[in-house]
């Protein structure tokens, strides 16, 4: 898949707020600061589409990019940000639950997680959602730049044991690399497979 154009259209707090589902949506979601936004930026190859930040738990809307006029990715907020109040986190389930389960037009969601550090236990909570409610995701790996190789390694094989613990079956991997461009055209190539 070629992208000949990308724009924000919008932000939403909640479903009712989201844009006509007159186009197939592809939801980003991963902890705050895992590399939502530099990963749009750099699948669309434009610098400042989406707004990247240093603090984490920034993005706390979902954020509807329209690709190529026919497509969605949506920025969904991080999870798992402490700073979060309670009535914060409780407003953000409600709203990932609403997204997820409801919004027609979602043909899947690409969990993301970051490869420069151990698996973290929320990223397989978030999962286990995922499984239970039979919401296609797939497994993306960002920042694999930010660390060297051998423990690249070590952290992708223990994703990839616990993963297989839990559910049964080992996990496909997409290596991503926003600083470098790695894997831009295995994750467009993905989306491209849901539309055919």
């Amino acid at each position: 898949m070629i992208i000949t154009s990308a724009e924000f259209i919008k932000s939403a707090s909640k479903l009712s707020e989201c844009p006509p589902a007159e186009y197939p949506e592809f939801a980003l979601v991963g902890r705050s600061n895992v590399g939502k936004s530099s990963l749009i930026n750099m699948i669309t190859q434009r610098k400042q589409l989406a707004k990247s930040s240093v603090t984490p738990g920034k993005t706390q809307l979902l954020n509807y990019f329209l690709i190529n006029k026919t497509r969605f990715l949506v920025d969904l907020p991080g999870y798992g940000y402490a700073k979060y109040s309670k009535s914060q986190r409780i407003d953000w389930m409600d709203t990932m639950q609403e997204f997820l389960t409801q919004r027609e037009s979602l043909k899947t969601i690409f969990v993301l997680i970051d490869g420069s550090i151990e698996p973290q236990s929320i990223d397989f909570e978030f999962m286990q959602v995922l499984k239970e409610e039979q919401i296609p995701f797939e497994i993306v790996v960002t920042k694999t730049d930010k660390v060297n190789q051998k423990d690249l390694h070590k952290h992708t094989t223990a994703l990839q044991k616990l993963y297989t613990d839990r559910f049964g079956h080992p996990p496909v991997l997409l290596m991503t690399s926003s600083s470098k461009g790695r894997g831009k055209d295995k994750l467009l190539d993905k989306i491209a497979t849901f539309l055919e």
